[in-house]
């Protein structure tokens, strides 16, 4: 197998680049996938449209011009594209003369509080998947929004949620976690993993307690709390399901978006939604404690990949000796769903 970590994301897909809350309206604001830089614009009458964000006149970046009702207006020259990419205008020249060609759009769409642009073909953004995470939206939830900046190649992030054998790493937090694999299923571009865990030392933390809450009446004390993840490529998700509920404890979705050429820096973006109690209001009172102790783990985590890259770099190559079977399934949907980097 090549070098996972030279293997880049594939582009057609439906990506999150940025949160709703962060593009303005009349704003512009500057993002990129793989390297490719690309300009996110909410109109004056409230649509967010993305483009190259490159002035097709002298390559300036136009998220430093400015929005004029439902186009851009180049900062440099006052070259003004619609959301379409198509020219409109050129101040300097005169009516007679034709219009330059415009700027590369991508498909865009709002939902789940992000911006999602589809970064490939854009002739096939209308039958690629669209994400769908259910628990977003639903009354019986409480949802998160979580970004990060994280100097690692995405693959390292699909591995280290995937296997729930790093638990030590949060000993601290969490206390003495024995995870037990259940079970593991795979297909051409996706990876399944069940787990059950057992507390060996320590205890629950008050923002973990909460977080996972109780088993259902009538449950049976043999009945197992389950965690299932799964990359469904390029997605990454997580549920907790607590014996006898018949809904998850905690609904997680996550995005790996590689920002640089190389891929060796990605923004992870996520939707973490944890199940409401009965009684009306407890979970905005423990909604601090739950942050605070999410917020713990994906640092610790962050520290962890992030040492993983410096190594791969340091190294210049992958000298991992996985012996974990779910990580090497993993590792080939990922090679085998990717693109090769240049």
């Amino acid at each position: 197998m090549p070098d996972l970590r030279r293997i880049g994301l594939h582009p057609d897909f439906w990506q999150p680049l940025a949160s709703s809350g962060s593009v303005k309206k009349g704003k512009t604001k500057g993002v990129s996938f793989g390297g490719e830089p690309i300009v996110l614009a909410r109109s004056e009458a409230g649509a967010v449209f993305a483009l190259a964000d490159r002035c097709a006149h002298r390559q300036v970046p136009l998220r430093l011009g400015m929005v004029c009702g439902e186009s851009i207006k180049c900062g440099y020259h006052g070259w003004t594209f619609d959301k379409s990419g198509k020219c409109l205008s050129v101040p300097s020249l005169g009516k007679e003369q034709g219009l330059p060609n415009g700027v590369r759009s991508y498909p865009c769409r709002e939902a789940y509080g992000l911006v999602f642009v589809f970064t490939g073909d854009a002739a096939l953004a209308s039958k690629a998947a669209f994400p769908d995470v259910p628990a977003y939206g639903d009354p019986e939830y409480k949802t998160r929004t979580l970004s990060r900046r994280i100097r690692c190649h995405y693959s390292f992030m699909h591995e280290n949620l995937m296997d729930m054998n790093h638990q030590f790493l949060h000993r601290r937090l969490m206390g003495g976690i024995q995870p037990i694999l259940l079970g593991r299923k795979r297909g051409p571009d996706w990876v399944e993993a069940v787990y059950r865990f057992s507390r060996v030392s320590g205890a629950q933390s008050l923002g973990e307690k909460f977080m996972v809450g109780e088993k259902a009446d009538g449950a049976s004390r043999d009945e197992p709390d389950v965690m299932v993840i799964r990359t469904q490529y390029p997605y990454q998700t997580l549920t907790f399901k607590k014996a006898g509920q018949a809904k998850p404890a905690l609904d997680l979705w996550l995005s790996y978006v590689p920002v640089d050429p190389e891929q060796r820096v990605n923004h992870s973006f996520g939707l973490m939604s944890i199940k409401k109690p009965s009684f009306p209001g407890l979970i905005h009172l423990f909604w601090p404690f739950i942050a605070y102790f999410t917020d713990g783990i994906f640092a610790q985590d962050q520290v962890i990949v992030e040492e993983e890259q410096k190594a791969h770099d340091a190294q210049k190559g992958d000298r991992n000796q996985e012996i974990f079977p779910v990580i090497n399934d993993l590792r080939e949907v990922l090679a085998g769903n990717g693109v090769p980097l240049p």
